[in-house]
């Protein structure tokens, strides 16, 4: 099972660049992004519905902002739009979520703190929610693949000046130890890290552009145990650019 996930910074502007054209080539059977920045309405057009796939979309209901889609070849048992949290925040257009018999795939965009709308306090908050939530489901019965733009680095190998961005959102210490408490104690796993352990692999470049300015990696596949021991491959596609992020691309052994 291939998973392919990609923070698009506008899904109008990721198809320009050929997108689309590009993933006709990587026969994924999950392919999550995020950020569309479009209402669903807006997405009629038939290049947003590649032949071969069920498209879904979560829209914010506010015009340019947020968005999350989940493309599938085979047709999900259920969709969940959000996760419940009291804030509402998650309803925003950050959460999509297909369910399978025994496994889920969640398109997870999280608050980036970049912004009035989008403060720490708001960021702290969501990943609290998130925490309780990745926390209570894994005593059930059902896998997860949680893919997404989750707006923070984990270690020092995953951006390219730690020093320097140690103060910045997105690499504060409690944002580091919020992701080690998810794969250390919690229980999941990176399933980029389970194929590939180099530093220098960076899926998010804020200036735009590959190799100007710090590189992060802020785009995960999170998958609860069972499902993270089965990685076979993991790769973040460089050959071409369409947004400040990058795909982030894993094979699992294993079918829906």
């Amino acid at each position: 099972m291939r998973v392919i996930s990609l923070s698009v910074d506008g899904i109008f502007q990721a198809a320009q660049r050929g997108l689309y054209e590009w993933l006709e080539n990587q026969d994924a059977d999950i392919i999550c992004l995020q950020d569309l920045r479009a209402l669903e309405y807006e997405l009629d057009d038939d290049i947003f519905h590649p032949e071969g796939y069920f498209a879904y979309f979560f829209d914010s209901g506010t015009p340019h902002y947020n968005g999350v889609a989940i493309y599938t070849r085979k047709q999900p048992k259920a969709l969940i739009f959000g996760l419940g949290f009291s804030s509402g925040v998650d309803m925003e257009g950050r959460y999509l979520q297909v369910d399978y018999e025994h496994m889920s795939i969640g398109s997870l965009l999280a608050p980036s703190a970049s912004s009035e709308v989008e403060s720490q306090e708001v960021k702290i908050k969501f990943f609290d929610d998130l925490q309780a939530h990745m926390d209570k489901i894994t005593r059930k019965r059902r896998e997860y693949i949680f893919c997404g733009n989750w707006q923070m680095a984990h270690t020092p190998r995953d951006v390219t000046d730690s020093d320097e961005l140690q103060h910045e959102s997105g690499f504060l210490p409690h944002e580091r130890q919020w992701l080690s408490q998810l794969f250390n104690q919690i229980g999941y796993v990176d399933a980029f890290r389970r194929a590939i352990r180099d530093p220098d692999e960076y899926s998010w470049w804020p200036s735009g552009k590959i190799g100007t300015g710090p590189g992060w990696r802020t785009d995960f596949q999170v998958a609860s145990n069972a499902i993270g021991q089965r990685v076979e491959y993991g790769a973040i596609y460089k050959n071409g650019q369409f947004s400040s992020h990058l795909p982030v691309i894993v094979d699992y052994d294993m079918e829906l």
